[in-house]
């Protein structure tokens, strides 16, 4: 299972201006750093794009620059789940990524992370925002590269120097939890 989100961040004064763009659902002027965890928290993809790419183009960037994983994954083996939060829209994705890759919807299948109703909330007695355990893992992916304190603005000039960072943050956090363990 992959959980997928995207996180939008704000530019310093000197990231250049080809890898700025305006987030109006987060009035953000950065970048969107698009995430893809296992159900550890670890990443599995990871791409950055101007803030005003929407969640869906960001998520097909990010599926067809890793296409070889999915090309060389064997369809004998039971489909990859990629979670999804409700703002993105499984179809137009689905549409998008087997014009790139025909067979890709035998080898993943997209699943909307579950919204507990107002009848489950009342039952454990809560009201209002109650966390979704399976979204929480890749919020919590978030807040650990939050630690990194050059990642909490986009200092790069450019998306690939802002996504090599990202990676060097994981790389990071790996290879600690390995030498406590």
């Amino acid at each position: 299972m992959l959980i997928i989100d995207s996180q939008a961040v704000k530019n310093t004064c000197n990231a250049s201006v080809k890898s700025k763009g305006f987030c109006h659902y987060k009035c953000t002027n950065g970048i969107k750093r698009h995430l893809a965890v296992d159900t550890l928290g670890l990443p599995f993809f990871t791409h950055c794009t101007q803030a005003n790419i929407s969640d869906d183009q960001g998520l097909i960037e990010l599926l067809s620059h890793n296409l070889d994983y999915f090309r060389a994954k064997p369809v004998n083996i039971p489909k990859i789940t990629i979670l999804l939060d409700h703002g993105y829209h499984p179809d137009k994705i689905t549409a998008e990524l087997q014009k790139l890759y025909p067979q890709i919807m035998t080898k993943i299948r997209f699943e909307l992370a579950p919204k507990p109703t107002k009848a489950e909330k009342a039952a454990v007695g809560k009201t209002g925002f109650v966390p979704v355990a399976t979204r929480w893992v890749i919020e919590r992916s978030n807040a650990w590269m939050e630690r990194c304190k050059s990642l909490v603005k986009n200092f790069e000039r450019t998306l690939s120097h802002a996504t090599a960072k990202l990676n060097l943050c994981f790389i990071r956090l790996m290879l600690k939890r390995l030498a406590n363990g």
